[in-house]
């Protein structure tokens, strides 16, 4: 069902054509796989094969590095439709968005040639390990270290709630570099001790490296398809050449440069919350809709009751709302001018408000709603760590106030 939505002022002809095809293939080839993705509790490697092939993967990437040559615009386009679809197991937008860049705006050239190009194709699945047990929003405090032994560092700590982590054979790992030979981390050292180390987990014959270990796949209340899990290191031999932000230094000498490249990189990552949040408001209103037209209750249709349209034309509102922010943040980001606290307010009060617009359409569903058969229910356990991941919106509000 269309929902009479104000066009997005940052889509163009090209991101709708993409926009149609995405809908299409997420239609066609994945929803009818999810349900078996679910009960594994993660989608397999050949699905990211079958996502490169079909351009879904760094469409925003430069053809130059095997790209799609688009920009944001065309990843957005993509994490919209896949939220519509409630295909919540795909972690595309982690790899093609936020892992990419990072390569694309502090790699080499070498570097950006020997793994973006098999990105996009789905050879190389990518993850970003920030989190620890101890350490979540409070990345200068990683405890994750990496001491230097000849032309390699020797990488040790653990990581939690990776995203893509079981799939993952491409890990850019957070973690301290300013550490002395016995492992000791300076801690005077602050933020300007983080560096960002990318991390070839496995071996050609897919076999993972020495030291290095994936734990259990996390079981999470929501997002039951999407692989997110616990990653040991211990004295893993990463080349000192695998240093991110060592473009004009050499080997090892652009240490200290992570902190600063996180919180560059992490409006983007902020943004693409919200967009998936409002994606996925828009399929739950569509749903409910759609429901509450057919299904009957003392005689006649659950929309003919005037508090249905009540609460649903409040839903439209809100989601206008929310498109519209959105929107605006879009527009200044695809003009390189979104700035840190604009991007931790539409993180949070975007996904606020779906928590809540979810729960609203659940409701309209009645006991049917609380079932797993129905998209609402997935959409619903889904929404819940938007509020969490990319910085808790505790931590947002507390990061746009600053700028108050």
């Amino acid at each position: 069902m269309s929902l009479p939505l104000f066009p997005s002022p940052w889509i163009t002809d090209e991101h709708r054509m993409l926009q149609d095809a995405v809908a299409r293939f997420f239609k066609e080839r994945w929803v009818p796989r999810c349900a078996e993705w679910r009960e594994a509790g993660m989608m397999g490697r050949d699905t990211w094969r079958e996502a490169g092939a079909n351009g879904l993967l760094c469409a925003g990437m430069p053809e130059a590095w095997g790209g799609g040559g688009g920009d944001f615009g065309h990843e957005a386009v993509i994490l919209l439709e896949q939220a519509k679809a409630a295909i919540g197991g795909f972690g595309g937008g982690l790899h093609s968005a936020i892992v990419a860049p990072y390569i694309l705006h502090y790699g080499t050239d070498a570097q950006k040639a020997r793994w973006l190009p098999r990105m996009a194709s789905g050879e190389l699945v990518g993850a970003i390990a920030m989190t620890e047990p101890g350490t979540g929003s409070d990345l200068q405090n990683v405890r994750t270290v990496a001491r230097r032994d000849g032309d390699h560092y020797l990488l040790s700590g653990q990581k939690v709630f990776i995203t893509n982590g079981q799939n993952a054979n491409l890990v850019v790992v957070v973690c301290k570099t300013a550490v002395d030979e016995e492992g000791n981390v300076d801690r005077g050292a602050g933020a300007k001790g983080i560096s960002l180390l990318v991390v070839e987990v496995e071996h050609e014959d897919g076999t993972l490296v020495p030291g290095y270990r994936r734990g259990r796949n996390l079981d999470k209340i929501g997002m039951k398809a999407q692989d997110t899990s616990e990653l040991f290191f211990d004295e893993v031999r990463v080349p000192l050449d695998n240093l991110l932000g060592g473009a004009q230094a050499a080997p090892g000498e652009g240490e200290g440069q992570g902190f600063v490249q996180l919180m560059q990189e992490l409006p983007q990552e902020r943004l693409i919350i919200a967009v998936t949040g409002v994606g996925a408001m828009e399929r739950a209103l569509a749903d409910t809709l759609a429901y509450t037209k057919e299904r009957k209750a003392f005689g006649k249709p659950v929309w003919s009751f005037q508090n249905t349209r009540f609460k649903l034309a409040e839903v439209q509102s809100q989601l206008l709302a929310a498109r519209a922010f959105v929107d605006v943040c879009m527009v200044a980001h695809l003009k390189g001018e979104l700035d840190a606290a604009r991007a931790a307010l539409a993180k949070a009060w975007v996904s606020d408000l779906q928590c809540k617009v979810v729960d609203e359409c659940l409701q309209l569903f009645g006991g049917y709603g609380y079932m797993m058969e129905y998209p609402i229910a997935e959409l619903y356990a889904d929404a819940r760590v938007q509020r969490i991941y990319g910085g808790t919106n505790e931590i947002m509000k507390e990061l746009a106030s600053r700028f108050m």
